[in-house]
């Protein structure tokens, strides 16, 4: 075994030293800072240390299970989160569709350019824009105007917050994740597309019979990664966004562990509830892989 690793070492060994800086990447700023996940289970105090800290066992996610929180940040982080996977997941797959049957290619670049710009732009000023039109003076309630509607400061609203949050979620990201659906259909036989037509498919039957199963296995891979996240709703765009008039729709888990930690100093509490969120999305992670692989035979591993 030794010498067949040695053999291969020295076939593959650019590719061994190419890899090697993204290994100690994760190592370094992924895997070694878990160890101070130990801190969830004592009573963390800095001039102390970690290990010298008092131990209190689980005593901090009870405080967690039973705060007056809990069920409150829960529900909005599950609320945010399955609206943003049911109305963001397939939004870039109809543009890339829609993209894959234009049939002028300066006018797709200019759109696919237009649509991928956001992604780029820093998330404070997308807050600010957010925060900006949606003012009752803004433009989107000048629209609302049009149409006899009432115009309000719609982040002062708590029901507003979460089709706020979800819609320019996706005018952000759907030009950006289109472009691994488009580099999918790339790859799909033009033979296929050329069958179909013989069989009298139109571009719609296409696009349903031929370009999608093509793509099926990327949207399921996709579609397990964004599940065992389903819990990780950032708290950078929360906090840049809420305020404490819609606390009741916008606190989520990560922006309630950013203001206890960060804010209030308790690093001891703010680390269970991160560790607990942590291990539901990794049960969400396996389970969805789990049944992908029973359904369809395609999984992360």
């Amino acid at each position: 075994m030794s010498l067949h690793i040695r053999k291969d070492w020295i076939r593959n060994r650019a590719l061994y030293l190419l890899v090697l800086p993204v290994i100690i990447y994760y190592i370094m700023f992924h895997y070694a800072p878990m160890y101070g996940a130990i801190i969830a289970f004592k009573d963390y105090v800095p001039s102390r240390g970690i290990l010298d800290s008092e131990w209190v066992g689980l005593r901090h996610f009870k405080d967690f299970f039973y705060s007056f929180y809990f069920w409150r940040i829960l529900k909005n982080t599950v609320v945010i989160s399955l609206t943003s996977l049911l109305f963001g997941f397939p939004a870039p797959i109809i543009l890339a569709l829609m993209f894959n049957e234009v049939k002028s290619r300066y006018f797709s670049r200019v759109v696919q350019t237009i649509t991928y710009m956001p992604h780029f732009v820093s998330l404070v000023v997308v807050c600010g824009l957010i925060i900006d039109f949606t003012m009752d003076d803004g433009i989107i309630n000048s629209v609302v105007s049009l149409f006899g509607g009432t115009p309000v400061t719609m982040l002062n609203h708590p029901r507003f917050f979460v089709p706020v949050y979800v819609g320019s979620g996706i005018w952000q990201e759907v030009g950006w994740g289109s472009i691994i659906y488009l580099a999918a259909m790339s790859a799909i036989d033009p033979e296929q597309y050329e069958a179909a037509t013989i069989d009298g498919a139109g571009r719609f039957k296409q696009a349903i019979h031929v370009t999608l199963p093509g793509i099926a296995s990327t949207i399921v891979i996709l579609l397990i990664l964004k599940v065992g996240s389903l819990l990780g709703v950032g708290y950078e765009k929360i906090i840049l966004l809420y305020n404490p008039a819609i606390y009741e729709t916008a606190d989520v888990i990560s922006s309630y562990v950013y203001r206890k930690g960060l804010l209030d100093f308790s690093w001891s509490f703010s680390s269970a509830v991160g560790l607990f969120n942590s291990t539901i999305n990794f049960m969400l992670l396996v389970g969805a892989n789990w049944i992908s692989r029973k359904v369809n035979q395609t999984g992360l591993w």
